[in-house]
């Protein structure tokens, strides 16, 4: 049955909605197109290339069955969880000690094994990388994998279908930059490969923005950031590469912004989202886009932006009202 299912091919995600914002275009003064990642079956963007990824993989080994799947970290976690389930395969997910109760109840209910380990994501994948090898189960990287990207390079795919004319800049988050690489091959797909991408992070989950900033992968001591789905200590090589071949402006955020974003955005278009996400959104709330126009780094005017609004569904109102306490923002 798992086999017939991936022979079907067809994908686990769905062609999320793309809607306009009359707040963020009033915030970002332009027209802002909203991609929403978050009504995803999984509530983020990682099914795209966590999907792929497991159909593929499925598909190569068609001969023999693969040992169950095994991943790391939440909404990438949830995602593979959710595909072994489509696909009739056992999975693992080992996250982090710093994963919420209402996540590994989620993996539990889509029938995922869960092991914790570790106090951040890099720790988990390294455990996770262990079993893979010891138990000779198949790894799945939620964000460093080829077929990944190729599964999220699909966003934009939609986006060319939808649009009348290509967006002036594609704003998103960045954690271990496997949306970053499948926006720029889907980019390079449908020929927008000049369109600039504007990629934000936390302060404490910058690898990103400290990797540009060195020329070279840059490894962070801790994650500092309360956006731990931001939390990868070091970004994918093929980030940096991206960085090279597209023009990607890196901006960083405190974290008071992404949660004020997160806040503001429950307010003006009903959804809650995670701080990572916040952390795009706070780019057009905290009118950075006008002033990269003003130094030059944007075009003025711009026709319309997309935002990739990547959704998280480890997150609810009281969570919400925690990060605001712990920040100071109450």
């Amino acid at each position: 049955a798992p086999i017939a299912r991936a022979m079907d091919k067809k994908p686990f995600h769905i062609v999320s909605p793309l809607l306009e914002s009359l707040s963020l275009s009033r915030a970002g003064g332009t027209r802002v197109h909203m991609k929403l990642e978050n009504v995803q079956p999984t509530g983020s963007f990682k099914i795209r290339g966590i999907g792929h990824l497991c159909q593929e993989v499925i598909m190569q080994g068609a001969q023999a069955l693969p040992d169950p799947p095994l991943s790391t970290g939440g909404n990438a976690g949830l995602a593979a969880a959710y595909a072994a389930k489509k696909l009739g395969l056992p999975v693992t997910v080992v996250v982090p000690s710093t994963t919420g109760p209402g996540t590994v109840r989620k993996l539990e209910e889509l029938g995922a094994e869960v092991e914790v380990s570790g106090q951040v994501w890099d720790e988990a994948n390294t455990r996770a990388l262990e079993l893979a090898e010891t138990e000779g189960w198949v790894s799945i990287h939620p964000f460093d994998h080829p077929l990944v990207w190729q599964g999220h390079a699909s966003l934009v795919q939609e986006l060319k279908d939808s649009l009348d004319t290509r967006p002036d800049a594609i704003v998103l988050a960045v954690g271990g930059g496997g949306l970053l690489a499948g926006v720029v091959a889907g980019l390079r797909q449908v020929g927008w490969q000049d369109v600039p991408i504007i990629a934000a992070e936390t302060r404490g989950a910058h690898s990103f923005h400290a990797a540009l900033a060195a020329g070279r992968l840059v490894t962070l001591p801790h994650i500092t950031s309360v956006a731990k789905c931001l939390g990868a200590k070091t970004v994918a090589a093929r980030a940096l590469e991206c960085a090279q071949e597209c023009q990607v402006i890196s901006q960083v955020v405190e974290d008071t912004e992404a949660v004020r974003a997160v806040e503001q955005f429950l307010d003006d278009e009903r959804m809650l989202v995670q701080p990572a996400c916040g952390a795009a959104l706070a780019l057009l709330y905290t009118g950075r886009l006008q002033r990269l126009q003003r130094e030059g780094r944007l075009r003025t005017p711009l026709g319309s932006v997309v935002v990739v609004v990547c959704g998280g569904a480890s997150i609810q109102v009281a969570q919400l009202r925690a990060l605001k306490s712990q920040l100071g923002l109450e």
